[in-house]
């Protein structure tokens, strides 16, 4: 709950997202508060694009499921580095929240979030259309970093990818056994994943 808060915090006060979660004082929590103390977990989440031909799209991510990958612009500078960033999409929220800024009660808002597992980019994988072939990612192994909140409307489109079937399954990224963030009847995941371009 208490990194729910600064995701929400950072959104409502207008901050850049830098791809770390800022942290908040217990005050600053505590002036935020969820509605009727209520979640509510939606079962798919639209993202509206434009098409390379210059029409508008639109991908249905199911969270949980197959096609719950999404991508979003990187926020890293160096130019060295890949442009996109991936998440698999755990779960999709509706929150109305109530927030005093100053000791100003600010209007109700609902608000939509996205809890999410990041994927890392393979540093040592060379990828392009030069060398034939696609961007290799993995989940970022379990850690506080593995798992965090993203605004729906960072989300640039829904994201295909291919289980690197070579390089087998794992459970040294997370704990074995079942999980929100693994398919049912899952116990562990695929190493890497390539990135269907």
């Amino acid at each position: 709950m208490q990194k729910l808060k600064n995701h929400l915090l950072s959104r409502l006060l207008g901050l850049d997202y830098d791809g770390d979660e800022r942290s908040f004082s217990p005050e600053d929590r505590n002036g935020l508060r969820l509605t009727n103390h209520q979640i509510v977990k939606s079962k798919i989440f639209q993202v509206n694009y434009t098409t390379y031909d210059i029409h508008r799209d639109q991908d249905v991510i199911r969270p949980g499921s197959n096609s719950s990958v999404v991508m979003t612009l990187s926020r890293e500078i160096n130019p060295a580095v890949h442009r996109f960033w991936y998440a698999q999409v755990v779960c999709a929220f509706h929150i109305q929240v109530h927030f005093c800024l100053g000791g100003i009660s600010q209007p109700k808002r609902g608000m939509e979030v996205l809890w999410v597992r990041w994927f890392g980019v393979d540093p040592d994988h060379r990828w392009g259309f030069k060398q034939a072939r696609l961007p290799k990612i993995s989940f970022v192994p379990d850690s506080n970093d593995a798992f965090g909140f993203l605004d729906p409307s960072l989300v640039i489109r829904g994201c295909h990818i291919i289980p690197a079937f070579a390089d087998g399954r794992t459970d040294l990224l997370m704990p074995r056994g079942p999980s929100l963030s693994r398919r049912p009847g899952e116990v562990d995941d695929w190493r890497a994943f390539y990135v269907n371009m």
